[in-house]
Parts: C-alpha cells; sequence; structure tokens
C-alpha cells in the first residue's frame, strides 16, 4: 500500500469516527456525555482536516471549481422555496 491509499484510508475511517461522535453528541442524554462526545468530536475534526490538508498539498485531493451557472441554479433553486 502506498502513501496515498494509506492516507485515503486514513481520512475515510475518521470521516466515520467523525459520524459517530456527532450522533453520540446529538443522543446523548446527559450534559456528561454530551461534553465527552462534542469534546471527541472536536478532536476528530481537527484530526479529519489536517489529514485533508496533508493529502491536499500533494496533491491527492483534487478539487474542481463548480461552475458559476450551477451555482446560480442552485442559488435560484432554493430561494425560490422560502
Amino acid at each position: 500500500m502506498d502513501d496515498r491509499n494509506l492516507m485515503e484510508n486514513l481520512l475515510l475511517l475518521e470521516k466515520g469516527v467523525c459520524d459517530l461522535f456527532m450522533h453520540g453528541t446529538i443522543e446523548s442524554a446527559t450534559d456528561n456525555v454530551h461534553s465527552a462526545f462534542n469534546c471527541a468530536l472536536n478532536d476528530s475534526l481537527c484530526l479529519q482536516d489536517t489529514i485533508y490538508d496533508k493529502m491536499a498539498s500533494k496533491g491527492w485531493y483534487p478539487m474542481e471549481q463548480a461552475e458559476q451557472n450551477k451555482i446560480n441554479s442552485v442559488k435560484q433553486k432554493f430561494s425560490s422555496n422560502s
């Protein structure tokens, strides 16, 4: 397994962890449990961001610019539903 695949796997795992911690935070019944999940979620989000930044700096997470006409179309669609 090369470094890129390893980083992709780490990012996917971290995203899954963030999802679990988010649901734990939302569903927690007590303040202590909520706080524990929320702290864990924030730590995981920071780690996910660090992994993403490293991948992006190496060109392993390419992004493409959204077309302005598509952005405008979505804006119009949702502004008319208000």
